[in-house]
């Protein structure tokens, strides 16, 4: 009787048993970057979810402190794979946009005149734009992506402990990404300054506030530091997220170049992305 009841009890226990080794085995710490990286993608909801999108739309404000005030300026991050992008930034006066559409990138500003100001983006933002995953960043389907992991040991960011992962893109450039232990969330990512003055040189990007949106998990709050390991200074500028649309459709005219005049000498064309794939659009020489 009593070899019954024991029976019964290991019986009942079982799946308990079982999924408490589970959870044990999953504090254990990864061996592997590819571990890694397989319970980050968990904890961002999932490579399914993530491979069902298409297009990703923030609505949020830059939260930009100076020594005397700090200001919210509202912003219009729209993104489409594989990795066009158009950012918009509207002070009260000014309105700045960048747009890249996958060979060619425009940043446009208001001018001493008032009149719009186009600029194409240099040779090291648009090396740049071409090598990022705009949706999903490098970590997500990885392998399909052609990115190569390595786990370099373990480190600590912000008094988190973390994993750092050191990466190599396709086209041969290198990142770094620090994913925290306890969540499997990035934390941190190094990759080259895109400024022509500094280009190649360092820059750390930190995610916070992640929060739950249609099923995947993002960072609502994003700084970028100007140097490599350094501290986020506490009035850096801060990408606030508000809200994210996900599947959006996105109108026609936003990754096309923009239609504005040359300062000097007429206009030129340049080779855009319309929807026949013609040349379309206006920049400066």
């Amino acid at each position: 009787m009593r070899g019954r009841v024991l029976l019964l009890a290991l019986t009942l226990l079982g799946p308990a048993l079982a999924a408490a080794a589970a959870k044990d085995s999953a504090r254990e710490p990864a061996k592997t970057a590819e571990e890694v990286i397989r319970r980050n993608v968990a904890a961002r909801g999932g490579l399914e979810a993530w491979r069902r999108v298409d297009t990703l739309v923030w609505l949020g404000h830059l939260e930009r402190a100076d020594a005397n005030h700090a200001t919210h300026v509202p912003f219009v991050m729209q993104m489409r794979r594989p990795n066009l992008t158009r950012f918009e930034l509207k002070e009260q006066f000014d309105h700045f946009t960048r747009i890249f559409d996958g060979t060619h990138g425009w940043k446009v500003r208001p001018g001493p005149d008032g009149r719009p100001d186009v600029k194409l983006f240099s040779p090291e933002e648009v090396k740049f734009a071409q090598a990022e995953y705009v949706i999903d960043g490098p970590l997500i389907d990885y392998q399909a992506k052609g990115v190569t992991a390595t786990l370099d040991g373990l480190d600590t960011v912000e008094g988190h402990k973390a994993y750092r992962l050191s990466l190599v893109l396709p086209g041969g450039g290198e990142r770094k990404v620090w994913v925290d232990v306890g969540t499997n969330l990035e934390l941190r990512l190094d990759r080259p300054a895109t400024h022509p003055l500094i280009a190649g040189k360092p820059v750390s990007v930190y995610y916070r506030d992640y929060a739950t949106d249609e099923g995947l998990v993002l960072a609502h709050s994003i700084e970028v530091s100007g140097a490599s390991g350094r501290p986020v200074a506490e009035a850096a500028d801060r990408l606030v997220i508000d809200h994210v649309l996900v599947n959006q459709k996105l109108d026609a005219y936003t990754i096309l170049p923009p239609a504005t005049p040359m300062r000097k000498g007429g206009k030129v064309r340049i080779p855009g992305t319309g929807p026949g794939g013609e040349p379309v659009g206006d920049a400066p020489r």
